[in-house]
């Protein structure tokens, strides 16, 4: 078990955490922070992987197998509104998702593995920038880690608000979905609001492309296919007496399947060239990848299950698969592994919401499912 001491000293690591939050490819005073703290406990570490990546080694015993641990350090360009003690000192950004748990987390498994052992063979503990990006994992290994960090699988925590503390939820296969961008510009004729007739604008075939948008999912995608497609910004130069000559719709879709995103990109572009023709103005559209899904490997969620059980009691391992995204999806394009979520209260504040915190009390609770899943995986002789 991890010591409550342990626990006062997680704590406070997320604190300092959250009270200076940094936004992603920013993290540096997050970065030294960590990567001094690992160096307290006498393990290897390595700085700058993919910009303000860190990477702690630690090894016991002569087993060649490793293993990844993995936690992600940015922060949201959000106004904070806790009222917490510890609340944002840089106004506009604050731990909206809990990044600073998941880097007090395991921080803190760091020290109980360093100080107790109890494994044989090699843990990487990943502390990533830039996962709300979705650019951290990519940037980390373009820059070498699977390379000059070898480890075999990899496991990560996220905290779930409305879940009971102490509680685990995850599953085999896809379990966060994709998340894909569009932009689509209209460009027309705009003019006076008293005489539409003699332009080209862009508002009515706007709405009418917005609207049109929704019957992707509905109408295009075969129901046994999870889809969505979100408008969240509609744009225009046009102004109170004004009718717009250009419109910008952007947004974003999620999907579990390559063959999902292009039926939702190759709809889009039809869509939008089918409603420019109709209304005689121009149409573009914009359509980037951002993120993969990520599908956990079946055996070692199965393995991961199991040793949650023994910590936890209270396990889902068919939970069902969510619509967003991880940018841990990344380095299962590389290696097996599992991603979970740990409960972070049934009260908690949505994630991404201005009165989120982290809740202290799963500190104890991710920081042992980091030490445990690693034993069990390095199992000592």
């Amino acid at each position: 078990m991890i010591p409550l001491a342990t626990l006062d000293l997680m704590a406070g690591w997320r604190r300092d955490l959250h009270r200076h939050p940094e936004f992603g490819f920013e993290e540096r005073r997050t970065a030294a922070f960590v990567a001094d703290t690992l160096r307290g406990f006498n393990l290897e570490v390595v700085e700058g992987i993919g910009g303000t990546g860190v990477v702690g080694t630690l090894r016991r015993g002569t087993s060649n197998r490793a293993i990844a641990l993995r936690a992600d350090m940015d922060a949201l360009h959000i106004t904070e509104a806790t009222g917490a003690e510890w609340s944002s000192v840089n106004p506009g950004t604050m731990h909206a998702c809990g990044h600073d748990g998941h880097t007090a987390m395991l921080l803190g498994a760091a020290k109980l593995l360093a100080e107790e052992g109890g494994f044989d063979g090699t843990i990487r503990f990943i502390f990533q920038p830039a996962e709300e990006w979705g650019k951290g994992a990519s940037a980390m290994i373009e820059a070498g880690l699977m390379v000059r960090f070898p480890f075999d699988e990899i496991f990560g925590l996220h905290n779930l608000p409305g879940l009971p503390v102490g509680h685990v939820e995850t599953r085999p296969g896809a379990i966060m979905s994709a998340e894909d961008i569009f932009e689509i510009v209209l460009e027309g004729k705009g003019g006076h609001a008293a005489r539409p007739h003699w332009g080209r604008e862009v508002m009515v075939p706007a709405c009418a492309l917005v609207v049109e948008l929704q019957t992707i999912v509905s109408r295009r995608l075969n129901p046994s296919d999870v889809g969505v497609v979100s408008v969240t910004e509609l744009l225009t130069d046009g102004t109170r007496n004004v009718l717009p000559g250009q419109a910008r719709i952007l947004g974003d879709a999620r999907s579990f399947s390559a063959k999902v995103s292009a039926t939702i990109e190759d709809e889009m572009r039809r869509m939008a060239s089918g409603i420019a023709t109709l209304h005689g103005i121009a149409a573009r559209v914009s359509y980037s990848r951002e993120f993969v899904p990520l599908v956990n490997d079946a055996d070692l969620t199965s393995a991961f299950a199991t040793v949650a059980h023994s910590v936890s009691g209270h396990v889902n391992a068919t939970a069902d698969p969510m619509t967003a995204s991880e940018d841990f999806a990344r380095f299962l394009d590389h290696v097996p592994g599992c991603f979970a979520f740990i409960g972070n209260g049934e009260t908690s504040a949505p994630l991404h919401n201005p009165a989120f915190d982290f809740n202290d009390a799963a500190l104890l609770h991710g920081a042992h499912l980091h030490v445990a899943i690693a034993r069990d995986r390095l199992p000592a002789h």
